[in-house]
């Protein structure tokens, strides 16, 4: 199982869930209040399988799995995946929303896929080696040649602080940018994490719970670039349920270690 492996898994999905979307969007309420749709059903199907075949002794965490009541062995090594992530955007007909895969080990991310299909972004990373492309939205083909990305270790400034349109406009994160003295900066789903690997944006705040599934693959990619996330008290995060309910009781991501510093110590003011 190779990270070009995941790239194809992620696209495959990506395909699926703009096929659906082509033939009408079925959305339902879960028993969490969250919204799922056939497109996140079926694109866990695929990626599921395909990964029973490329690594069947490694157990899949999937946001629908769980959801479900399937729960996967998290101890070792397990592939954290989020079929759709930004459901209620697609729902709602827009374009923010991603496809993320990553394979995690002892609690960190190692390999990450995160696939944006309506859209054509695609990131990957894994130890040594972030990546970006562009691909065709219909088809899910390679239409820009794959290149290296790299945080940007020193930043401006005024740090670019990427927050979502909906999350971001919190009392905390305005708190937060203020301490920082940074300037905001939008985007969606997991490419927030995406933005700050390929050095547009340098720090992102989240002050709220997110699942594990949502930040895996975007974490792998932006510590293959250089930079990492840490929990709001400055420990690093870890995955695999360790509160037992696969929640992220809030985070900041971060470029590099002068990033680091200016978020430790604006969340001491916050």
């Amino acid at each position: 199982m190779t990270l070009d492996d995941l790239i194809a898994l992620a696209l495959t999905a990506g395909r699926e869930i703009m096929a659906v979307r082509a033939a009408g969007i079925d959305a339902q309420t879960k028993a969490d209040g969250s919204l799922v749709t056939i497109a996140d059903q079926r694109a866990e199907a695929i990626i599921e399988a395909r990964l029973k075949e490329l690594a069947p002794d490694i157990p899949m965490l999937g946001e629908e799995a769980v959801a479900a009541g399937r729960v996967a062995d998290c101890s070792g090594r397990f592939f954290c995946v989020d079929p759709l992530d930004g459901t209620r955007g697609f729902a709602k007909g827009g374009d923010e929303f991603t496809v993320n895969i990553a394979l995690i080990e002892d609690g960190e991310p190692n390999i990450g896929v995160v696939y944006a299909p309506a859209t054509g972004e695609l990131y990957a990373g894994e130890p040594g080696k972030s990546l970006s492309g562009k691909c065709h939205p219909q088809t899910a083909q390679i239409i820009e040649p794959v290149k290296p990305i790299a945080t940007r270790l020193t930043p401006p400034p005024q740090p670019r602080v990427v927050a979502s349109d909906f999350s971001g406009r919190n009392e905390q994160t305005g708190q937060f940018i203020r301490s920082v003295g940074g300037v905001i900066t939008h985007a969606s789903s997991s490419i927030k994490f995406c933005r700050i690997a390929e050095g547009a944006a340098d720090l992102y705040p989240r002050f709220g719970n997110v699942s594990e599934w949502d930040a895996a693959a975007g974490h792998a990619i932006l510590k293959a670039a250089g930079g990492d996330i840490m929990y709001l008290d400055g420990s690093p995060l870890r995955y695999g349920g360790k509160n037992g309910d696969f929640l992220i009781r809030g985070f900041v991501a971060y470029s590099g270690e002068v990033t680091k510093s200016a978020a430790i110590a604006a969340l001491r003011m916050t």
